[in-house]
């Protein structure tokens, strides 16, 4: 796209790649009509070129299409025409939502200062090269893990609040509304609508799933379409959608309603439903069902504590059929006689044993009596031993003069050593 740049100073001459006519200035300023034709000889040196895009609009008058075309990942649009020439040799299906390519020639109107490109020739995109651009992105996806089972979130079981975003008043719509209210009356849902193809549709269901997504009470989100054709449905493999859808908080649902080809807003979804109708089932439990089951719950609960409690009672009257519980006192009875033997057998041993501990003991005291000391001074013998304590057994231990201290079988007495004693010599005096 060209771009016009500030004008120059006085006196100073345009820039080399301007458009504007070179001898304007201050003082002689150019007309708009010359500047429109000047405008319209540069343009009309780019030539045609071929183009890629989705038909936003399209309106005919007198056989002419006045239309615009969008670019698939940005908001950049351009306005086009069809003569009615050059409609004549193009697809007579051509409608708003299409995926096309054009050659174009950029046209510029002096008269009213418009701007457009002329269309010669528009088809639409193959849907061979549609479908193979999707299978490069379902490969990126996948390698990125959006599609990995493992990080699917699991649906509530009785969800308190459920999201829909569908098409308004649409088949979708009244499908999930009826079946949902039919399997659980009280069932709470809250829809947005969004276009659902056409270039309107990514944008609003993107803003409808942020605020379904940021609302609390919101606990599964279904998004629905009543089905279409491959091409109507490309919108639901937008990857700004799908990574929108994969970043969720909320469990989102795919009830994209078709046959062999599936939008990528299947495979990242966390579970994906064939039809809006499936999607409610699916989503909303059925209220006689679930009565039904919990009616079998309470008989078979009641079935089994019947049961036990039968066996209870059967296992509790065999044990009291046992003889010991029949008559208790009999167990007492038949050890009474096992007592009263284990204490005599206790007794005998105890006074045996009580008899040979005094026996052993008499003899250890005439061992000990005979062994002390005390024996040998009764039989008139005495010890002597110094006033330290010392008992003498030498001569030679009391000198002359040594106190000494003998000791009797009753009593002891001093004395005093006059030396050592020489028996011979006192026996022959």
């Amino acid at each position: 796209m060209t771009t016009f740049q500030s004008q120059p100073a006085e006196g100073e001459q345009p820039p080399a790649d301007s458009v504007a006519p070179r001898d304007s200035s201050s003082q002689t300023p150019t007309s708009i009509e010359r500047l429109n034709q000047t405008i319209k000889g540069f343009v009309e040196r780019w030539g045609s070129i071929w183009v890629e895009g989705e038909i936003t609009s399209w309106n005919v008058r007198g056989g002419a299409v006045f239309g615009r075309l969008k670019d698939l990942r940005s908001d950049a649009q351009i306005s086009i025409r069809l003569w009615s020439s050059v409609r004549a040799r193009t697809p007579a299906d051509l409608r708003v939502g299409d995926h096309v390519i054009a050659c174009v020639k950029a046209d510029y109107y002096p008269k009213g200062g418009d701007f457009s490109f002329q269309v010669s020739a528009m088809r639409h995109v193959g849907l061979g090269e549609q479908l193979e651009r999707l299978e490069r992105l379902r490969r990126q996806l996948r390698s990125e893990g959006l599609f990995d089972p493992a990080r699917r979130k699991r649906l509530p079981f009785l969800p308190h609040g459920i999201g829909l975003i569908t098409g308004e008043r649409s088949d979708a719509e009244k499908d999930v509304l009826r079946n949902a209210e039919l399997r659980w009356p009280q069932v709470r849902i809250r829809t947005l609508h969004a276009a659902v193809q056409g270039e309107r549709s990514v944008p609003e269901i993107l803003e409808a799933l942020q605020t379904l997504d940021a609302d609390p009470e919101i606990d599964v989100i279904i998004i629905a379409r009543g089905g279409g054709d491959p091409q109507t449905l490309l919108g639901f493999s937008d990857e700004r959608l799908v990574r929108a859808v994969a970043a969720a908080a909320t469990p989102i649902v795919s009830a994209i309603g078709h046959e062999n080809d599936h939008p990528l807003l299947d495979d990242v979804a966390d579970l994906r439903a064939s039809t809006p109708t499936d999607a409610a089932k699916r989503v909303v439990p059925d209220v006689g069902e679930q009565r039904a089951v919990v009616q079998q719950l309470r008989s078979r609960l009641t079935m089994r504590l019947q049961q036990r409690l039968q066996h209870d009672i059967a296992q509790l009257q065999h044990v009291r059929s046992r003889p010991v519980l029949r008559a208790p006192e009999r167990m007492v009875e038949s050890r009474e006689q096992d007592v009263f033997l284990l204490l005599a057998r206790g007794r005998d041993r105890a006074e045996r044993r009580i008899h040979d501990g005094e026996r052993r003991t008499a003899e250890l005291r005439a061992s000990l009596r005979a062994l002390s000391p005390q024996s040998t001074l009764a039989r008139g013998y005495a010890i002597a031993h110094t006033a330290g304590g010392a008992i003498l057994r030498s001569a030679e231990d009391a000198p002359a003069g040594t106190d000494l201290v003998v000791t009797l079988e009753h009593g002891a007495v001093d004395a005093t050593s006059l030396g050592r004693h020489d028996s011979t010599t006192r026996a022959s005096s």
